[in-house]
């Protein structure tokens, strides 16, 4: 689907991480969203990688990276980056996440600011209480239900857990965005499904940090590619 793209599986302890790879330049990580696969970000890759060495990953139990062992926790999902990172001589790098993408990259940062170049959170949310009540609550419905089946395969706990993360995670305090010390454009869309007060929220407690808003809804980097990455280009080129 990408032409010249290098599509690879790294060994990371007790999963295999898979991933899209293109272009040279300063490493730039894309991190989707929750339920979703590197597949999402179809077009920036194309449009980054003209400038930047790009690595798309699929997380966690999510795409083509296997569940494994350990526990599924955005904060798991950071160490994960970690290794990845290690295992690819990525001293540092910019940091694009989207939604749970958005609450590893601001995690990551926050343990781990001297492997941050740039950061980017696009959607991303402190609490569950971030989220409006017309996006959550059913969220919450389907986790109650999907911990009943979680016993009767793997599937089914992969499932429950997957919501379990928009029910349980991040949990992020807005002091400890104090700790991130790189650059970082928060940017989400006009309708998204974060509060717009969340988000404004997130943007003032990270000490140099930029706010956008686009017209748009949750996904407005796969519905409006064109003006997602001006925005992200102009950011990391600022």
């Amino acid at each position: 689907m990408y032409g010249d793209v290098g599509l690879n599986e790294v060994k990371r302890i007790d999963i295999n991480h898979y991933f899209i790879e293109k272009g040279t330049g300063e490493p730039l990580i894309l991190l989707h969203g929750n339920g979703e696969n590197c597949g999402y970000f179809q077009g920036q890759i194309d449009a980054f990688s003209k400038l930047y060495h790009v690595y798309a990953l699929d997380t966690r139990g999510h795409g083509k990276t296997p569940r494994g062992d350990k526990p599924f926790t955005i904060r798991q999902f950071a160490d994960d980056l970690l290794g990845f990172m290690d295992e690819h001589q990525i001293e540092k790098a910019h940091l694009l996440g989207f939604s749970d993408g958005g609450n590893i990259a601001m995690i990551f940062a926050i343990q781990f600011p001297d492997r941050v170049n740039r950061l980017i959170l696009n959607g991303a949310n402190l609490n569950p209480k971030g989220v409006k009540r017309s996006t959550q609550i059913p969220i919450e419905i389907g986790y109650k239900i999907a911990k009943k089946f979680a016993g009767k395969s793997d599937s089914a706990r992969l499932n429950a857990e997957t919501l379990g993360l928009m029910v349980n995670d991040p949990n992020v305090e807005p002091e400890e965005l104090a700790k991130i010390k790189t650059k970082t454009l928060v940017i989400a869309g006009t309708k998204d499904m974060i509060k717009e007060e969340h988000t404004r929220l997130i943007a003032s407690s990270i000490p140099d940090s930029v706010l956008v808003f686009l017209n748009g809804d949750h996904f407005i980097a796969s519905k409006h590619p064109e003006e997602f990455n001006q925005a992200i280009l102009q950011f990391l080129r600022s």
